[in-house]
């Protein structure tokens, strides 16, 4: 017989409050603190991923798990993974910092995201004046 890892079943009022969130937008990232101002290191490399990547603020939803301990242990049950930050992409859980990172660096994370069509999309038009910079020769 095969043995199964046991796991705490979670509310499912919670798992219907996580569900609607992981759904809140198309990037979705479970933290410590807010993006403004992230309370752990692991979430603040993960934010700073997510901003160098090109991430459409409107299309990002970010949830401080220290404001709410019921919320903090139930994404570890819902995605199965044991920390935070967690990353989700059009509802699918992506993984935590590590992964996040190991994305980056390889460009997965980029094809992952511009392929979701999260990405700030491309000025086709003329640039604004506030966007026109100096030309180093």
């Amino acid at each position: 017989m095969r043995q199964t890892s046991f796991t705490r079943s979670i509310s499912t009022e919670i798992k219907n409050a996580l569900d609607s969130a992981v759904r809140s937008a198309p990037v979705v990232l479970f933290m410590k603190g807010t993006p403004e101002f992230p309370q752990c290191g692991f979430s603040r490399a993960t934010i700073q991923m997510l901003g160098q990547q090109g991430v459409d603020p409107e299309k990002f939803a970010a949830y401080n798990v220290l404001e709410d301990p019921e919320l903090r242990e139930g994404i570890k049950e819902y995605s199965q993974w044991p920390t935070i930050p967690q990353l989700y992409v059009n509802k699918e859980f992506v993984g935590g910092c590590d992964i996040v990172q190991s994305m980056a660096q390889s460009g997965d994370l980029a094809e992952l995201l511009e392929s979701n069509n999260c990405l700030v999309p491309d000025e086709d038009e003329a640039p604004h004046q506030s966007d026109v910079k100096p030309v180093e020769r």
